[in-house]
């Protein structure tokens, strides 16, 4: 069995919001409690990611919405062997521009963004009109990090606001991820403001 840990961004993921309901209707998913939501600390989410991967019995995936993509780039950079060793694989959702010179005080001591790759399997699922980062960025973070870009087209931050539901095509990439399956383009007969696109 792989354990998906759910990492939330700032001031945590409501009820409607797709990582609450993937915790609801999946049983392999586990939510990590980073604390400090409204006031995020990266040495603290670090610690409380390092943890939970630490606690997991099983090989994990690490799925991230927002901040929390940056928490895990963070993570990886510092994080011991064995821990890395356990990690299948992330799905990272628009993770936002910390660096910019307009990002919300709350952003920037996640700053500047890890410039290394990430030394495991990546997904980076992005938005062309995400207020949190224009999409030349989220590429290249995407590009930085090693992660493969995932076009989602104009569905705004990827986040409640955006109405996925369950997300279905977020779990088709995770499920790929926990399988180790190559990242494969989406079905065609999707609905065509619904479907994601591979990238360069």
């Amino acid at each position: 069995m792989v354990r998906c840990l759910i990492i939330p961004g700032l001031h945590d993921s409501g009820p409607d919001h797709w990582q609450t309901r993937w915790l609801a209707c999946r049983d392999d998913c586990a939510r990590v409690e980073l604390g400090r939501w409204s006031e995020p600390s990266r040495t603290l989410w670090m610690s409380r990611l390092d943890r939970a991967v630490a606690r997991s019995r099983d090989p994990v995936v690490l799925v991230a919405h927002s901040l929390g993509c940056h928490a895990v780039a963070w993570w990886a950079n510092e994080a011991s062997a064995p821990r890395l060793e356990k990690v299948r694989g992330a799905l990272l959702v628009a993770p936002p521009d910390v660096d910019r010179p307009d990002a919300i005080a709350l952003l920037t001591p996640f700053a500047p963004t890890p410039d290394r790759a990430l030394p495991f399997r990546s997904i980076l699922a992005a938005s062309r009109d995400d207020d949190y980062a224009s999409f030349e960025r989220s590429r290249w973070m995407a590009a930085r990090w090693g992660s493969a870009l995932i076009d989602f087209g104009r569905q705004g931050h990827l986040n409640t606001e955006s109405r996925l539901g369950d997300w279905i095509d977020g779990q088709r990439l995770l499920r790929g991820l926990i399988r180790q399956e190559p990242i494969a383009a989406p079905d065609p007969h999707d609905a065509p403001s619904r479907r994601p696109r591979p990238t360069a």
